[in-house]
């Protein structure tokens, strides 16, 4: 599963976000026949599609390009979508 994390430097939120999604794919890859995740971080400040879209949501995680969460990421409610796509 390809997860997407589009943020911008310096934005808080943004790096807590990242903190939970390093957990949770942490805890899968530690965990026999969960799924693998390969992550992929863009900014909006390199994006002007991405900036126009997503500008007042950062943090936004998307899951094969599908958008999972903004703003403040819940570790359970990731975990689970996760395995619900195994």
């Amino acid at each position: 599963m390809r997860l997407t994390l589009i943020g911008k430097p310096g934005c808080h939120l943004c790096d807590d976000a990242r903190e939970v999604v390093a957990c949770v794919r942490e805890e899968l890859a530690a965990t026999p026949g969960s799924p693998r995740t390969t992550l992929e971080e863009r900014s909006i400040l390199d994006d002007e599609a991405l900036r126009a879209r997503y500008a007042e949501e950062i943090p936004v995680l998307l899951i094969d390009d599908e958008v999972h969460g903004y703003w403040r990421l819940d570790p359970v409610r990731l975990k689970t979508a996760l395995l619900a796509r195994a």
